[in-house]
């Protein structure tokens, strides 16, 4: 897979359909690698007349890694989140989205359609919100508003992710990234537990930096409310939420279609916090409708 410098860090990136047909970018989620998004989800956009373009964030997977830099302390910031103390942190889902904007930039991409899941649906906000003219059409995937007052991710859940594995080989790495996907996972289209572990060793194999997941969780919960940048979108917009996802509860993905003029809502009956292949012909279908009639 190629890399390309943009925003001044280098990207791991790949592609699907002819590059001559228009682009359709995804921005992934949190501590997520790029082949999260799977392949049938991005043929299926590209056999529909589109360029799909995918990439590693910053920090994660493939891509430019912010070796050196201090790893923040989630406890002090989701203390400081809660009280609303604004704290110092390596970098802002701002830069992020401006990652996504150099990579179009170095692809000499115009306009593209974006699609972002759930930290990836933030950083697609901002992009769409503060670039406008270089976004064609926006999909908001399991993402939120950032609102305040919006019910919170689940105890276990959070307890879940933010722990570490009960020992240090390979297996209990496995073992404990499975159970914290099948905790968020989708409860009405379950994956068999062999798939989630190839997907988990698929991942291993690829890159294990958890150093990475730390900074980016500094970015979210130092990102606040972006009611305001949101009511400004005049971009062509699809929310997607999950009616189960433990993560971030549907309220916020009902939130976020409020707060952007002329949004389209999308709720999926029984679906948590993940790509169910049982659900990929279903959110492709949804996507590409949603940027065809643009």
């Amino acid at each position: 897979m190629p890399q390309i410098l943009s925003n001044n860090i280098m990207l791991e990136y790949d592609e699907f359909g002819s590059p001559f047909s228009p682009a359709v970018v995804l921005i992934m989620g949190l501590g997520a690698q790029m082949v999260a998004w799977p392949n049938d989800f991005c043929q299926n956009i590209a056999d529909a007349g589109y360029r799909v373009i995918r990439f590693d964030n910053r920090d994660i997977g493939l891509s430019q890694k912010f070796d050196g830099v201090r790893r923040p302390n989630i406890l002090k910031l989701l203390v400081a989140d809660y009280f609303k103390v604004r704290i110092k942190v390596p970098y802002s889902l701002a830069d992020m989205s401006k990652d996504t904007l150099g990579l179009l930039d170095a692809l000499h991409i115009d306009q593209a359609h974006i699609v972002g899941a759930s930290m990836g649906g933030m950083i697609a906000q901002l992009l769409t919100g503060k670039f406008p003219e270089r976004v064609l059409s926006l999909t908001s995937l399991m993402s939120t508003s950032g609102n305040k007052g919006l019910p919170r991710t689940n105890k276990d859940v959070v307890k879940q992710m933010l722990s570490r594995p009960d020992g240090s080989n390979r297996e209990d790495y496995i073992n404990h990234a499975v159970k914290t996907f099948q905790m968020i996972g989708s409860p009405a289209y379950p994956r068999p537990q062999k798939a989630w572990y190839k997907l988990i060793e698929m991942m291993l194999a690829r890159s294990y930096y958890p150093q990475g997941f730390h900074r980016q969780v500094a970015a979210v919960l130092s990102a606040g409310s972006r009611k305001k940048l949101l009511n400004s979108i005049a971009t062509p917009t699809l929310v997607i939420h999950g009616t189960e996802d433990p993560l971030i509860k549907v309220e916020h993905g009902i939130d976020t279609a409020k707060e952007i003029p002329d949004a389209k809502l999308e709720l999926i009956e029984g679906m948590g916090h993940d790509l169910s292949p049982r659900l990929i012909p279903v959110l492709s279908d949804l996507i590409v409708d949603h940027i065809n009639s643009v």
